[in-house]
């Protein structure tokens, strides 16, 4: 089944719905894995790529909570 016919019917969750949830949960996973490329990077002193990092960071959690209020408000009836 490819996900152009994929509309809730395997996983019980709406797509635009699963879809959200795989966002949402890709920003925290990256945020997560972020913050280690940043330890690895100040252990290194090297504060070029750590500051890229923490911008990285910032922008997934940023996402992430974007995610969650589109989410919220879906799964709330809106």
């Amino acid at each position: 089944m490819t996900s152009s016919t994929e509309t809730g019917g395997v996983t019980g969750t709406p797509d635009r719905d699963y879809n959200l949830i795989w966002y949402v949960e890709a920003c925290l996973s990256n945020a997560l894995r972020l913050e280690s490329y940043i330890q690895d990077a100040e252990r290194e002193k090297d504060t070029e790529v750590a500051d890229l990092f923490r911008k990285a960071q910032a922008d997934s959690r940023k996402g992430a909570e974007i995610g969650k209020g589109l989410l919220r408000g879906r799964l709330n009836g809106g």
